[in-house]
């Protein structure tokens, strides 16, 4: 249904690309139709993503891109998927048991699994995400870490071989790693060189290691990757997945779980 109420760029942006994961491809007319302004609008609005690698420019429309060009910022993925996220995150703290040490990758589904964790004792919890430092401060018991590094602003978050090195020098029973790309053929991948270090010390440090990503990240790839789907022991999603994607997956040998919505 079109929109009625006016949207800022940035909304109106994140409704094209919430409209293409739908749909794949859309006139510059539908899009239109959808969003309730003008085609110039919409045209201008296409530019933008495709300069930020989210959706490619067809002859008379948009598609949703591939290639993850940039990283989106926090703000963006702290308003997309939430339900898909929520679910995901409830699923992904089932793994977590008493006196366990787990590794949480940056990221906001993985920082959403924080409500789930209240009830497990003698936690320790690492973390390179300066937000769910924050979010564990009044959890009852858990040990907390923060590895340090260069700080990512946009992110929060910290990277590059400073966070490594304190990542090699630990031992983690759950590694949950995060991505805002991921698919069979590519892996795990990024846009951002530096977040490499993290994810591969993490999943080296650790007994098992879990990919935490909701399906609309299924299909994109960026320049770097960090890990192949099968160097990590199980992959959480959630229900977007379609049944032929997760059918694949799941014959090439990936441990995969779809969290119920």
């Amino acid at each position: 249904m079109p929109q009625t109420t006016p949207l800022i760029p940035e909304q109106r942006r994140e409704s094209i690309v919430g409209h293409l994961e739908r749909e794949r491809v859309l006139s510059y007319h539908q899009l239109t139709d959808l969003l309730g302004v003008s085609q110039m609008t919409v045209r201008r609005d296409v530019a933008v993503l495709e300069e930020q690698g989210r959706v490619s420019a067809t002859p008379g429309g948009a598609k949703l891109a591939s290639r993850l060009l940039v990283e989106p910022s926090r703000a963006e993925k702290e308003a997309a998927d939430v339900a898909e996220k929520r679910a995901i995150a409830r699923r992904a703290a089932e793994l977590v048991h008493d006196d366990m040490t787990v590794y949480l990758d940056a990221g906001t589904t993985i920082q959403a699994m924080r409500p789930f964790l209240d009830d497990v004792a003698g936690l320790t919890v690492v973390t390179n995400d300066l937000v769910t430092v924050e979010a564990f401060l009044d959890h009852p018991s858990a040990d907390l870490i923060c590895v340090g590094g260069r700080v990512e602003k946009s992110n929060r978050s910290t990277m590059g071989r400073l966070t490594r090195l304190m990542l090699d020098e630990l031992s983690l029973d759950l590694a949950f790693i995060s991505s805002s790309s991921w698919d069979l053929s590519h892996g795990v991948t990024t846009p951002v060189e530096a977040k490499i270090d993290a994810k591969r010390a993490a999943v080296a440090a650790s007994e098992s290691s879990v990919l935490v990503a909701d399906s609309s990240k299924y299909g994109r790839f960026a320049k770097y990757r960090a890990l192949r789907l099968d160097e990590l022991d199980l992959v959480v999603t959630d229900a977007g997945l379609t049944d032929g994607v997760a059918g694949t997956v799941r014959d090439a040998g990936v441990d995969l779980v779809v969290a119920p919505s």
